[in-house]
Protein backbone atom coordinates (compact mmCIF):
# COMPACT_ATOMS: atom_id res chain seq x y z
CA UNK A 1 0.00 0.00 0.00
CA UNK A 2 1.45 3.38 -0.96
CA UNK A 3 1.76 6.21 1.54
CA UNK A 4 -1.16 8.17 0.03
CA UNK A 5 -3.59 5.27 0.46
CA UNK A 6 -2.27 4.59 3.95
CA UNK A 7 -2.78 8.25 4.89
CA UNK A 8 -6.32 8.16 3.51
CA UNK A 9 -7.15 5.02 5.47
CA UNK A 10 -5.75 6.58 8.65
CA UNK A 11 -7.75 9.78 8.09
CA UNK A 12 -10.94 7.80 7.46
CA UNK A 13 -10.36 5.74 10.62
CA UNK A 14 -9.86 8.95 12.60
CA UNK A 15 -13.08 10.44 11.18
CA UNK A 16 -14.97 7.26 12.08
CA UNK A 17 -13.52 7.37 15.58
CA UNK A 18 -14.54 11.03 16.05
CA UNK A 19 -18.07 10.60 14.74
CA UNK A 20 -18.99 6.99 15.47
CA UNK A 21 -20.10 6.64 11.84
CA UNK A 22 -18.61 4.41 9.17
CA UNK A 23 -18.22 5.25 5.50
CA UNK A 24 -21.42 3.46 4.44
CA UNK A 25 -23.39 5.41 7.04
CA UNK A 26 -21.91 8.67 5.75
CA UNK A 27 -22.87 7.72 2.20
CA UNK A 28 -26.48 7.29 3.35
CA UNK A 29 -26.41 10.57 5.29
CA UNK A 30 -25.09 12.40 2.23
CA UNK A 31 -27.65 10.78 -0.09
CA UNK A 32 -30.52 11.56 2.28
CA UNK A 33 -29.38 15.19 2.62
CA UNK A 34 -30.37 15.85 -0.99
CA UNK A 35 -27.23 17.93 -1.42
CA UNK A 36 -25.17 17.49 -4.57
CA UNK A 37 -22.48 20.17 -4.52
CA UNK A 38 -19.20 19.31 -2.85
CA UNK A 39 -19.09 22.53 -0.81
CA UNK A 40 -22.65 22.12 0.47
CA UNK A 41 -22.03 18.52 1.50
CA UNK A 42 -18.75 19.51 3.20
CA UNK A 43 -20.48 22.29 5.15
CA UNK A 44 -23.28 19.94 6.23
CA UNK A 45 -20.72 17.43 7.53
CA UNK A 46 -18.83 20.19 9.34
CA UNK A 47 -22.01 21.49 10.97
CA UNK A 48 -23.61 18.14 11.80
CA UNK A 49 -20.51 16.27 12.98
CA UNK A 50 -18.17 19.08 14.11
CA UNK A 51 -15.57 18.04 11.55
CA UNK A 52 -12.80 20.34 10.43
CA UNK A 53 -12.59 21.57 6.86
CA UNK A 54 -9.95 19.03 5.79
CA UNK A 55 -11.70 16.02 7.34
CA UNK A 56 -15.06 17.03 5.87
CA UNK A 57 -13.50 17.60 2.45
CA UNK A 58 -11.82 14.20 2.47
CA UNK A 59 -14.98 12.54 3.75
CA UNK A 60 -16.90 13.87 0.73
CA UNK A 61 -14.16 12.43 -1.51
CA UNK A 62 -14.27 9.08 0.31
CA UNK A 63 -18.06 8.90 0.20
CA UNK A 64 -18.23 9.82 -3.48
CA UNK A 65 -15.21 7.72 -4.48
CA UNK A 66 -13.53 10.74 -5.97
CA UNK A 67 -10.40 12.77 -5.79
CA UNK A 68 -10.46 16.54 -5.49
CA UNK A 69 -10.22 17.18 -9.21
CA UNK A 70 -13.03 14.85 -10.26
CA UNK A 71 -15.17 16.00 -7.34
CA UNK A 72 -14.79 19.58 -8.44
CA UNK A 73 -15.57 18.62 -12.01
CA UNK A 74 -18.54 16.49 -10.89
CA UNK A 75 -19.85 19.56 -9.09
CA UNK A 76 -19.66 21.36 -12.41
CA UNK A 77 -16.45 23.32 -11.83
CA UNK A 78 -13.68 23.44 -14.41
CA UNK A 79 -10.07 24.00 -13.37
CA UNK A 80 -10.43 27.53 -14.76
CA UNK A 81 -13.38 28.17 -12.43
CA UNK A 82 -11.49 26.69 -9.49
CA UNK A 83 -8.49 28.95 -10.17
CA UNK A 84 -10.80 31.95 -10.51
CA UNK A 85 -12.26 31.15 -7.09
CA UNK A 86 -8.85 30.69 -5.45
CA UNK A 87 -7.55 33.88 -7.06
CA UNK A 88 -10.49 36.13 -6.32
CA UNK A 89 -10.47 39.68 -5.03
CA UNK A 90 -7.04 40.91 -3.91
CA UNK A 91 -5.37 37.69 -5.13
CA UNK A 92 -6.57 38.14 -8.73
CA UNK A 93 -3.19 39.39 -9.96
CA UNK A 94 -1.53 36.11 -8.97
CA UNK A 95 -3.64 33.94 -11.28
CA UNK A 96 -1.57 34.63 -14.46
CA UNK A 97 1.54 33.54 -12.56
CA UNK A 98 -0.13 30.27 -11.56
CA UNK A 99 -1.29 29.72 -15.15
CA UNK A 100 2.25 30.25 -16.45
CA UNK A 101 3.54 27.68 -13.93
CA UNK A 102 0.89 25.20 -15.12
CA UNK A 103 2.08 25.74 -18.71
CA UNK A 104 5.61 24.83 -17.60
CA UNK A 105 4.46 21.80 -15.59
CA UNK A 106 2.45 20.56 -18.58
CA UNK A 107 5.75 20.15 -20.44
CA UNK A 108 6.91 17.54 -17.89
CA UNK A 109 4.28 14.89 -18.70
CA UNK A 110 1.18 13.54 -17.02
CA UNK A 111 0.09 14.46 -13.51
CA UNK A 112 -3.03 15.05 -11.46
CA UNK A 113 -4.13 18.46 -10.23
CA UNK A 114 -6.25 18.34 -7.09
CA UNK A 115 -7.90 21.46 -5.67
CA UNK A 116 -7.41 21.92 -1.95
CA UNK A 117 -8.49 24.74 0.33
CA UNK A 118 -6.74 27.75 -1.18
CA UNK A 119 -4.23 25.96 -3.42
CA UNK A 120 -3.81 23.23 -6.03
CA UNK A 121 -1.85 20.05 -5.32
CA UNK A 122 0.11 18.57 -8.24
CA UNK A 123 1.02 14.91 -8.04
CA UNK A 124 2.00 11.74 -9.80
CA UNK A 125 2.22 8.85 -7.32
CA UNK A 126 2.80 11.48 -4.65
CA UNK A 127 2.60 15.23 -4.48
CA UNK A 128 5.46 17.04 -6.14
CA UNK A 129 4.24 20.64 -5.83
CA UNK A 130 1.53 22.79 -4.38
CA UNK A 131 0.77 26.21 -5.78
CA UNK A 132 -1.48 28.89 -4.36
CA UNK A 133 -1.66 32.43 -3.10
CA UNK A 134 0.58 33.13 -0.15
CA UNK A 135 0.75 36.13 2.11
CA UNK A 136 1.92 39.61 1.18
CA UNK A 137 0.63 39.39 -2.40
CA UNK A 138 2.98 36.56 -3.32
CA UNK A 139 2.39 33.23 -5.01
CA UNK A 140 3.58 30.34 -2.86
CA UNK A 141 5.12 27.28 -4.51
CA UNK A 142 5.73 24.28 -2.29
CA UNK A 143 8.20 21.70 -3.60
CA UNK A 144 8.19 18.13 -2.35
CA UNK A 145 11.78 17.07 -2.89
CA UNK A 146 14.74 16.32 -0.68
CA UNK A 147 18.39 17.28 -0.68
CA UNK A 148 18.36 20.55 -2.56
CA UNK A 149 20.66 23.27 -1.35
CA UNK A 150 18.48 25.96 0.17
CA UNK A 151 19.06 29.59 -0.65
CA UNK A 152 17.54 32.99 -0.11
CA UNK A 153 15.03 32.08 -2.81
CA UNK A 154 14.60 28.34 -2.12
CA UNK A 155 13.49 28.24 1.50
CA UNK A 156 13.95 25.02 3.45
CA UNK A 157 10.89 24.16 5.55
CA UNK A 158 11.81 22.66 8.90
CA UNK A 159 8.32 21.92 10.24
CA UNK A 160 8.04 18.44 8.62
CA UNK A 161 5.45 19.70 6.14
CA UNK A 162 4.23 18.05 2.93
CA UNK A 163 6.70 20.19 0.99
CA UNK A 164 10.32 20.49 2.05
CA UNK A 165 10.92 23.79 0.22
CA UNK A 166 8.99 26.93 -0.61
CA UNK A 167 9.51 29.60 -3.20
CA UNK A 168 7.59 32.88 -3.23
CA UNK A 169 7.18 34.89 -6.43
CA UNK A 170 5.29 38.05 -7.29
CA UNK A 171 5.38 38.17 -11.09
CA UNK A 172 5.62 36.00 -14.20
CA UNK A 173 9.20 37.14 -14.88
CA UNK A 174 10.35 35.21 -11.81
CA UNK A 175 9.44 31.93 -13.52
CA UNK A 176 12.94 31.27 -14.76
CA UNK A 177 15.07 28.25 -15.61
CA UNK A 178 16.09 27.77 -11.99
CA UNK A 179 12.48 27.59 -10.72
CA UNK A 180 11.35 25.35 -13.59
CA UNK A 181 14.31 23.02 -12.91
CA UNK A 182 13.32 22.74 -9.23
CA UNK A 183 9.75 21.92 -10.26
CA UNK A 184 11.00 19.36 -12.77
CA UNK A 185 13.26 17.68 -10.19
CA UNK A 186 10.31 17.44 -7.80
CA UNK A 187 8.14 16.05 -10.62
CA UNK A 188 10.74 13.39 -11.49
CA UNK A 189 11.05 12.36 -7.84
CA UNK A 190 7.28 11.89 -7.42
CA UNK A 191 6.96 8.60 -9.35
Amino acid sequence: MDSVNKARETQLANIQSKTGKNLDQFRVIIAESGLSKHGEIRQMLMDKFSLGYGDATQLVHFAQNSDGQSAAEAAGFSMEEILTEIYSDAKKGLKPIHEKLIAEINKFGTYTATPKKGYISYRQKRQFAMIGPGTKGRLEIGLNIKNLESSERLLLQTNNLMCQYKVFITNVDEIDTELVNWLHLAYQASV
